[in-house]
């Protein structure tokens, strides 16, 4: 009778063209038992549509929606109809998105407060009101999140009578907005793990991402209020490290006070300083093998550099990236940053960031500095100007040792989402190098429910130099020699993915029954020097299964030795020509247990190749989670020599409740020859305030210790 009771109250339905947000002068206490009598004020947002695996029709279970603010929170209620008593959930960790979002029940909400479908924010929370938030950007070709953005939001679930629900309080001081024109993208997609089914707001296919701005829809906010409250965050931290090197016997302690500061200059405006960070607490790398000539890169991590992230990071593509922060501070500690960022109007956003290294051995203490301004010119187009800097300091001057970047970029969205483009131009200027500095890059994609496709042509000069970027390929090491030599080039990639639904199966979802890919880099002179062909097939289930088999062909042209076995026995520069074949399974993630299998077996260069590999996880909720891989690379190049890689990680992770974890690392890599445990203990005492306890432990691969440490860190936030 309850449960009936509570589908009745939210059965009141808004069917407008522009939703409505009202201003309610009054507040609620999120419980998630949806008592108050404002919610029969608030208006309702329900009708649903299938959006995974099938997109097609309104969804069985149906969520209800209802949404007001009082001009200080943002609140939001739900009520979902459940199939099952039990709801599946993979994690209480904050900000963990495959266990709160992917693999748990769970509802999201999706925010573009510019309705430009250029940034916005994504939050959620599962079954077991583990939240998570991100903030959402446009990367060139479609949209991703960053995690590590954080601010404090209040939420509650309850369930009753197969009824769930969930009542979120969300401070308006965390979003950055106008009130020139108070309409929000807004989209809701619910999850639901057990018949394993998304489920949106939006009418949207299949093949977009859930947080796809492209597919929120307008929401009228009344009385939206003209300042942000918040002004002030500040979050002062000490850090006790303690580390030990085994090898040469020497042991430092030492205290770290560091400080990070947020004002917000308008609600769409903020500077961000930070004074002797400390990024001790920061998860560790997962560590890969790497078989290729070149370097791969790792996300960045660190709160500092995260907010408007996008602003920064999507310069150029992923194979030419002028800024990678990841860059500043591995040569040198930071010693202080500035940052300022977000809209400076409706259809401009602003980023500015200076940060300061101080010497360490060898390296000189340097300057860091961007500049990036994008506006927005019309509903599909987008341009992005920039200028980044890295110079030399002696002490509070500025030396000759510098480098410099400059760009414009074109980003296109087309109005029916089917297409995306982009257009980018860079030029370096570095201290003693003159000529080929140039970057020109042209790249179109195309998507559809049934066809992928994309197409890029790139030219990268010689002395396109990007200090603090990501332009792995431009460097070439000779093993011979000892030696990197800088080469430009040009590269050309295309890809298309041709899908099909087989409607009428009950337990095969998708087809992709034909994937083909070939990038293509040639030298200045227009030689070829490397062609990577691959072909994928790939069976789809409706349970979330999944089957795939590939195979792939390279052709290099190779210009300077190659030690893949690190002993000493280089590839001698050749023309070689070679393939491999690769079958996988995946098994359904929603259930107890899942993992992934997979063989790899061809030549490679002069040699073979074999590759195995399996992931796992095992699901202890709500009490622990575990994760274990294992990868092995057998290399056997003839009398270069022959080399098994193992890499094995195990990642464990308890729950105590919502805010107190303890997650532990193992990693053993044979090609970096190490063995790594880092152990963390981390609780939220206070909102967004962290006490965490953290020991590391680094072995060679013969479990020879090399160094130790043991980290304390507590911060405290202050909202003002």
């Amino acid at each position: 009778m309850k449960g009936v009771v509570f589908l009745l109250f939210f059965s009141i339905v808004i069917q407008a063209q522009e939703y409505t947000i009202p201003f309610l002068n009054t507040s609620v206490k999120v419980d998630g038992n949806l008592k108050e009598s404002v919610w029969k004020l608030a208006p309702s947002y329900s009708g649903f549509h299938n959006f995974y695996p099938d997109d097609v029709g309104k969804a069985k279970n149906q969520t209800t929606v209802k949404l007001y603010h009082n001009g200080e929170f943002l609140y939001v209620a739900v009520a979902y109809k459940e199939e099952e008593d039990k709801a599946v959930i993979s994690s209480l960790k904050r900000d963990d998105y495959g266990g709160v979002i992917v693999e748990s029940e769970c509802f999201q909400l999706i925010i573009d407060t510019y309705n430009k479908k250029t940034n916005g924010y994504l939050f959620g929370v599962n079954s077991s009101n583990a939240q998570f938030d991100a903030l959402v950007g446009f990367n060139g070709n479609g949209f991703s999140f960053n995690e590590s953005w954080n601010t404090i939001w209040k939420s509650a679930q309850t369930k009753k009578n197969g009824m769930q629900f969930f009542e979120i309080a969300i401070p308006l001081k965390a979003f950055a907005y106008t009130i020139n024109d108070a309409v929000w993208g807004i989209n809701f997609v619910y999850r639901d793990m057990n018949p394993n089914n998304w489920m949106s707001f939006t009418d949207m296919s299949r093949n977009f991402i859930q947080y796809d701005l492209r597919n929120t829809v307008p929401f009228k906010l009344e009385k939206l209020p003209k300042q942000n409250n918040a002004k002030f965050i500040v979050i002062p931290s000490t850090t006790y490290n303690h580390q030990k090197n085994v090898m040469d016997n020497k042991t430092t302690s030492e205290f770290v006070p560091s400080l990070d500061a947020q004002y917000s200059i308008t609600s769409s405006l903020k500077l961000d300083a930070t004074i002797h960070p400390d990024f001790s607490q920061v998860d560790v790398d997962q560590q890969v093998t790497n078989l290729t000539r070149f370097a791969v890169n790792f996300p960045e991590r660190r709160n500092f550099f995260i907010e408007n992230s996008d602003l920064f990071s999507n310069l150029g593509t992923n194979e030419v990236n002028p800024f990678y922060s990841r860059r500043i501070g591995a040569s040198g500690n930071m010693q202080f940053g500035l940052k300022l960022s977000g809209n400076i109007t409706p259809k401009t956003r602003l980023g500015f960031l200076n940060v300061q290294t101080n010497k360490r051995e060898e390296n000189k203490a340097q300057n860091y500095g961007a500049l990036v301004i994008q506006n927005q010119l019309t509903k599909s187009f987008t341009s992005t100007v920039f200028m980044l800097n890295r110079q030399e300091t002696d002490r509070f001057n500025f030396t000759d040792n510098f480098n410099r970047v400059a760009g414009v970029n074109i980003n296109y969205k087309s109005q029916n989402n089917k297409w995306t483009g982009v257009v980018n131009l860079g030029k370096s200027f570095t201290s003693d190098v003159k000529n080929k500095n140039q970057f020109y890059n042209l790249g179109v994609d195309y998507t559809t429910k049934k066809i992928e496709g994309s197409f890029s042509i790139s030219k990268v000069d010689e002395n396109y130099i990007t200090d603090i970027g990501f332009v792995p390929r431009l460097y070439n090491y000779d093993a011979v020699n000892n030696e990197v030599i800088r080469e430009g080039y040009w590269s050309a990639k295309s890809e298309v993915s041709l899908l099909a639904f087989p409607e009428k199966s009950k337990k095969i979802q998708t087809i992709r029954y034909f994937f083909p890919s070939n990038t293509t880099y040639w030298n200045e002179k227009g030689e070829i020097t490397q062609s990577l062909t691959f072909v994928n097939q790939a069976l789809f289930f409706r349970n979330t299964a999944s089957v795939f088999v590939d195979f792939s062909h390279q052709y290099v042209d190779l210009q300077y030795g190659f030690d893949p076995l690190n002993n000493g026995n280089s590839i001698q520069p050749d023309e070689y020509s070679f393939g491999a074949l690769q079958l996988g399974y995946n098994s359904p993630f929603n259930k107890q247990v899942s993992y992934s299998v997979g063989v790899q077996y061809g030549d490679y260069y002069q040699g073979t190749r074999t590759r195995f590999y399996t992931f796992s996880t095992f699901r202890l909720l709500p009490f622990a989670k575990i994760g274990a891989d294992y990868e092995i690379n057998y290399l056997n190049l003839k009398e270069l020599g022959i080399k098994p890689f193992h890499l094995a990680r195990f990642t464990g992770e308890v729950f105590f409740n919502n805010r107190l974890n303890w997650t532990t690392y193992i990693q053993y890599n044979t090609q970096q020859n190490n063995f790594n445990v880092n152990s963390r203990v981390q609780w939220e005492y206070k909102p967004l305030s962290y006490f965490y306890f953290v020991i590391t432990d680094n072995f060679n691969q013969y479990i020879s210790r090399n160094n130790w440490g043991i980290s304390l860190k507590i911060n405290h936030r202050f909202d003002f």
